[in-house]
């Protein structure tokens, strides 16, 4: 069983940073491909990135690329989610969640969440 903690979220202004950590439990992360994803009040949840295991590729939102970007460690088994030029439309309860390597489709583990708001 893998357990996900988040941090790191919390109230910034238009145009500024955070770094959103996860922290895997499972010593096997490193065979994890990871991924954030984010739910907004009222609305779906939706991809922001995601992180591949092996080779480390990533892949970004639309709304979100060139502007955060998806880190790992697999010595602190933690996965980031650095945010810069953050926007009020970014505001959302962020997931930090993992599947093991090789497979496709839905994630398996999910983290608890942690709120992002971005005041304008």
């Amino acid at each position: 069983q893998v357990q996900l903690v988040e941090s790191g979220g919390g109230l910034v202004q238009a145009g500024g940073s955070l770094r959103l950590s996860c922290a895997a439990s499972e010593r096997i992360f490193m065979r994890y491909n990871m991924g954030w994803f984010r739910q907004a009040p009222g609305k779906e949840r939706e991809f922001v990135a995601s992180i591949n295991w092996s080779d480390f590729s990533t892949d970004y939102a639309g709304s979100v690329k060139g502007r955060f970007t998806i880190p790992r460690d697999n010595a602190k088994n933690t996965v980031y989610l650095q945010m810069n030029g953050l926007k009020p439309e970014d505001t959302a309860v962020y997931y930090c969640a993992a599947r093991p390597g090789g497979t496709s489709g839905s994630y398996n583990y999910w983290g608890q969440g942690t709120q992002v708001t971005v005041s304008s």
